[in-house]
């Protein structure tokens, strides 16, 4: 069996062994900086009949063209973008930019919807909110299963996973529960989950000024050493700053950071 065809079938079964949950990123709208890059966007409603669950994502690409798999198109890596609590799948398209000039297509996932219930501010947060990451996971687990069936052409070995704050908890969740599906992580301040202290995948997490994580959340430095983790303090940029409304500065610094990651 080959490698798309094991993904298929592990990511599959992954779905249907798993349970179904409940779940909302920290942010307001601001204008987008503008950028040299034109990006393709397509935008798609998924359906999870076996949560009765719409999933709405937007695909970024460099050729509108990738998103049909009857052309012949070189082959791109997919990336899996994940927006913070209160947020939209659309608003971190600077972010998406850049992965696309990587040479990634990018779904980017809607996780929270309007029937959804508020998530938790008080109590034990990282009890509270995990069947809200857990469900964020199977959202990725379904996108994932469907951007195999519809553009089998990509690199689905080399898969990254990029979140801000809630929706880092969940990539980082992703990564402690399935870290053969994944190549590289990002997470952009989340708090609450903690890192998987791991080689692989490969982890980058950009820090934010203004807030903290949890106690356990971030390796040791002696931990960062040994598995190569890359933590990245942005004294410029508060955990709010993390999407499309950072300023031109902030933007260009995390894209930076991130293309050092990618490239390595």
């Amino acid at each position: 069996m080959n490698l798309k065809a094991s993904l298929v079938l592990g990511v599959s079964l992954l779905i249907a062994g798993c349970a179904a949950r409940t779940q909302k990123a920290d942010q307001t709208a601001r204008p987008t900086v503008a950028s040299a890059l034109a990006l393709n966007t397509t935008k798609l409603d998924l359906v999870d009949h076996a949560r009765n669950r719409v999933i709405p994502v937007v695909l970024y690409s460099a050729d509108s063209q990738i998103v049909d798999n009857k052309v012949n198109k070189p082959a791109f890596k997919l990336a899996l973008l994940n927006h913070g609590y209160g947020g939209q799948n659309t608003a971190y398209s600077f972010i998406a930019q850049n992965l696309v000039a990587h040479g990634y297509v990018v779904a980017s996932i809607q996780h929270e919807l309007p029937t959804d219930a508020p998530m938790a501010t008080t109590g034990n947060l990282f009890e509270i909110r995990k069947p809200v990451w857990e469900r964020g996971v199977q959202n990725m687990l379904f996108v994932l299963q469907e951007m195999l069936r519809r553009q089998p052409k990509l690199h689905y070995d080399q898969l990254l996973i990029v979140g801000h704050s809630n929706g880092g908890d969940m990539a980082m969740l992703f990564a402690q529960e399935h870290p053969e599906l994944v190549q590289k992580i990002i997470s952009l301040d989340n708090r609450r989950m903690p890192l998987p202290r791991t080689r692989k995948p490969l982890i980058l997490t950009l820090r934010s000024s203004d807030q903290v994580a949890d106690p356990g959340v971030l390796p040791s430095p002696a931990e960062q050493q040994t598995f190569g983790i890359q933590v990245v303090n942005l004294r410029h940029t508060q955990h709010n700053d993390m999407w499309d409304g950072a300023t031109a500065a902030q933007q260009q610094e995390m894209n930076k950071i991130i293309s050092s990651f990618l490239e390595n």
